[in-house]
């Protein structure tokens, strides 16, 4: 009969065996990274940052990334798009800054169950399309079920080169990325599990540019997205008061994921 193994890890079917533990591993891959921040207003976007946070500036970062060569997927690749606010977690034991993902779209499976499991990211599903690049402009969709949410749009205007290149791989060499593992009761009614897991990623530019950045949300009908309606249309509603910075990173990424662990 199937028995678990101490120095294994599992994911669901679990009967089908295992990995093996080892602690040395780590997620690599290339990227192309579009981000785009703004300001918002803060006591909207407070709505949606747990009390065991706090909001360090009133910013959405709106981050399109292009994952390829991924080692743990045969050198497969898919997209993603993250929606995140800088916070610092003030738990009775650990206090850091980080980044908190409000909702993060992927256009693969197993990238979105693995993330939901181990390090509590709120990975859904969405169809998001390459960067269409006709230089200086970038410009790319998500969507689903034919029914497009989010266009972002960049103009490549400026290089980033020499020290400024050197200082912003100093600052991207760890971030501390936080998720929110929740898991339901039977009968949904409360929480079985409800803990926020520390989920550090490092990001290498090779090249970057700097450029003029905007974002444009859709709101949905129940209809037309019927499980994701509230998410896109919560974070459509907060103000785009002024685009803080859009940077395109063409580099390589690395997901210490051995190192995740619960904050208390």
């Amino acid at each position: 009969m199937f028995r678990l193994q101490d120095d294994f890890y599992y994911t669901m079917p679990v009967h089908f065996g295992g990995s093996k533990l080892d602690p040395s591993w780590k997620a690599t891959q290339k990227v192309t990274d579009l981000t785009i921040s703004y300001e918002t207003d803060r006591a909207q976007l407070e709505n949606y940052i747990p009390e065991e946070f706090e909001l360090l500036t009133p910013e959405v970062y709106v981050e399109f990334t292009k994952l390829t060569e991924i080692n743990w997927l045969a050198n497969g690749q898919y997209n993603l798009i993250q929606v995140a606010a800088p916070v610092r977690f003030n738990g009775k034991r650990d206090q850091l800054d980080g980044v908190y993902p409000l909702v993060l779209w992927e256009n693969m499976t197993a990238p979105i169950l693995t993330g939901r499991e181990q390090t509590g990211i709120p990975k859904i599903y969405a169809d998001i399309e390459d960067l269409r690049v006709v230089k200086p402009w970038y410009t790319t969709t998500i969507s689903y079920e034919g029914s497009t949410f989010l266009t972002m749009n960049f103009e490549a205007t400026t290089p980033i080169t020499g020290k400024e290149l050197v200082s912003m791989n100093a600052q991207m060499a760890l971030r501390n990325t936080i998720g929110w593992r929740y898991i339901p009761k039977l009968g949904l009614r409360g929480a079985e599990l409800s803990q926020f897991i520390l989920f550090p990623q490092g990001m290498e530019a090779e090249t970057a540019l700097v450029g003029n950045g905007s974002l444009k949300w859709t709101e949905q009908t129940w209809m037309q997205n019927p499980t994701q309606y509230q998410i896109i249309n919560s974070l459509a509603s907060l103000p785009m008061k002024k685009v803080t910075q859009a940077v395109l990173i063409e580099g390589q990424a690395t997901l210490y994921t051995p190192d995740a662990r619960v904050l208390e």
